[in-house]
């Protein structure tokens, strides 16, 4: 089934780097800008109301709830290694190990000490994403483009993700229904993975052409023009996590319960996961916010 898109509204604001220079006029939904030469490059996203979550047997998901958004802007990509390397550069400071990897490729993940953002423990480089990071490792990162810019950068709320990640749809997947449609659209467990590791479950009958990470906007674009924000890696959110949709804020900001928040909400799914957890509804609170882990990375969002 062919993804069901919202006609897009009209956005119109100048949008200035740190330095003052003008870097791009965004006019409409899916243009992009950046803020300075090396920042992630941002795309504008349209203010509007769309239904979160599922009615599903998911109580995670539960249960559909209208929410309205303000316009606000998103990385296209995850954040690359090469960008990360710039803050670490910059600050002196980086994720260090150990992070939880399979570096034998055997499917037996596990924790390595000489494993990090620099090697990960599977194929990369500067276009891939940069991952082995943990929340407070994104939100540094988020903090350190906000003071370099002098613009409100920040992680991405759950709300906004999802959002941002149906792209104006309603389907299952944002790509549509059917999930062995993935490979033009997202890095996941193809046929070809589901033969290196035959006890995993949950594939794809296609083949999308990596087995691991892939450099960051090898597959298509969502209605948005964003790409990965449904596999290769999981992306941090700024939520704290708590089952179903009871208390979360309706106006698209974050749910932070400050020091009590045990743990945070990453989405989005990757490589190593089935691929329902691309599905556009799927919340996942089991990676710790300590956690540092080859499949997860995060990206960027910024106020207008």
């Amino acid at each position: 089934m062919s993804p069901k898109h919202r006609a897009p509204l009209l956005i119109v604001g100048l949008l200035l780097s740190g330095s003052g220079a003008t870097i791009a006029r965004a006019q409409v939904p899916g243009e992009g800008f950046r803020d300075c030469a090396n920042c992630p490059e941002m795309v504008v996203l349209p203010g509007g109301s769309f239904l979160m979550g599922a009615d599903s047997d998911a109580p995670a998901e539960r249960p559909a709830h209208e929410v309205t958004l303000a316009s606000f802007a998103v990385a296209r990509t995850e954040v690359t290694r090469a960008q990360y390397a710039a803050y670490v550069e910059d600050t002196g400071r980086g994720a260090p190990g150990p992070c939880l990897t399979d570096v034998n490729r055997d499917g037996r993940w596990q924790y390595e000490a000489d494993r990090g953002w620099a090697d990960p423990g599977f194929p990369s480089g500067d276009t891939y994403p940069v991952t082995c990071m943990n929340w407070a490792d994104a939100s540094d990162f988020a903090a350190w483009l906000a003071q370099e810019t002098g613009k409100p950068y920040r992680l991405l709320s759950e709300a906004e993700y999802e959002y941002a990640l149906r792209g104006g749809t309603t389907t299952e997947y944002w790509w549509g229904d059917d999930k062995d449609a993935m490979c033009r659209y997202a890095n996941g467990p193809d046929a070809h993975v589901m033969s290196l590791f035959p006890r995993w479950t949950g594939g794809a009958a296609c083949e999308d052409g990596h087995d691991f990470l892939a450099p960051v906007a090898s597959y298509q674009p969502n209605g948005y023009g964003l790409h990965d924000m449904a596999g290769n890696a999981w992306e941090w959110t700024a939520d704290c996590f708590v089952t179903g949709y009871l208390v979360q804020p309706r106006d698209g900001s974050a749910y932070d319960n400050g020091h009590q928040c045990g743990w945070r909400t990453t989405r989005g799914g990757s490589f190593g996961y089935a691929v329902g957890d691309f599905r556009s509804a799927q919340r996942n609170w089991a990676i710790a916010p300590y956690m540092r882990g080859a499949d997860v990375g995060f990206r960027v969002a910024r106020d207008l």
